[in-house]
């Protein structure tokens, strides 16, 4: 198989910190910029699985890069350059503690919600008698509560001002900048033969102003349908062909795992992690409508470090 990247401990220039999140190592260079590293771990059910994903990391940076630079009309984001297939440099904000997920199709977690007779979501009437996968009459936002560890909670947008997380002005300009790149993501999406089904937004505050942060339209952000075949299969009520990470929570769900206590992860083989690894690549080609450049995969390390601080000294760090 492959090599995968799973971990890094570089010491940058002005270096302040870093953060190791589920799937990402962010450094923080002298409190002013941010290099993010997408390593090729794989999270579900926000627990991390044993095993890397080949080629994920830079199908993830690819993939934010590229929708980064293509959204840059809509509202001001972060990225600043993507140095290396696996890191991207870009501005130091003020994360919020709330990410903005907009749905517009019922499937997923709020599928599941939904078949035990749950009818309200994150504060949200939903209409009865919709079927998985059906689209809503208009794209629905529900938001979530941003955890360091543990579970994601949905909370609604009265209880995000109310509890001050968000001034209701930063909100609206965040729910204005969500359903603008939602829109613009399912019409680069349409225009690939793909559906963009729902997915996540992170902002945060710069000099007073709202930025988009971390990535967008990636596929552990995203989901997205083959749209050939999807009002037959809704019809039929078959699963839709998907570009997403659903797969790999479906393929654990049939192996006995959510995440809940004394679960186990079941063993990923490394066929397994082959096919996920194929999944991303895919999706990658579709999305982006370019083929597919494997990085040089000896001395990862060695290599994004490299490149990084090439790009932090044109940055004069």
């Amino acid at each position: 198989m492959a090599t995968t990247l799973l971990s890094t401990d570089y010491q940058f220039p002005k270096q302040e910190g870093v953060y190791h999140g589920k799937v990402r190592d962010v450094y923080n260079i002298d409190n002013n910029l941010l290099v993010m590293i997408a390593t090729d771990r794989i999270s579900a059910f926000d627990v991390v699985l044993p095993k890397g994903i080949p080629f994920k990391g830079q199908v993830l940076n690819q993939i934010a890069s590229y929708f980064l630079e293509a959204t840059a009309d809509i509202c001001p984001n972060w990225r600043l350059a993507t140095p290396d297939p696996m890191a991207t440099v870009g501005i130091k904000c003020e994360g919020f503690r709330v990410e903005m997920i907009i749905r517009g199709y019922l499937t997923g977690s709020a599928w599941r919600e939904y078949a035990t007779g749950t009818r309200e979501l994150c504060g949200l009437r939903l209409p009865d008698g919709m079927k998985e996968n059906e689209r809503f009459p208009e794209p629905i936002i529900t938001p979530t509560t941003k955890a360091d560890a543990g579970h994601d909670e949905n909370i609604s947008r009265e209880q995000i001002i109310a509890q001050g997380l968000v001034s209701e002005e930063d909100y609206k300009i965040m729910e204005d900048y969500t359903r603008r790149l939602f829109a613009r993501g399912q019409q680069m999406a349409a225009e690939k033969g793909l559906i963009l089904v729902d997915t996540k937004y992170e902002f945060g505050k710069h000099d007073g102003k709202v930025y988009l942060i971390d990535e967008i339209h990636t596929p552990d952000s995203s989901r997205y349908f083959y749209a050939e075949g999807y009002e037959e299969r809704l019809r039929r009520g078959e699963p839709q062909r998907q570009l997403s990470k659903e797969f790999v929570r479906q393929w654990l769900i049939d192996h006995g795992f959510m995440g809940k206590p004394g679960q186990k992860v079941p063993n990923m083989s490394e066929d397994f992690c082959t096919i996920v690894s194929e999944r991303y690549i895919e999706l990658y080609e579709h999305i982006t409508g370019q083929p597919f450049i494997k990085g040089d995969e000896k001395n990862l390390k060695d290599r994004i470090a490299v490149n990084v601080l090439d790009c932090l000294r044109q940055l004069a760090y």
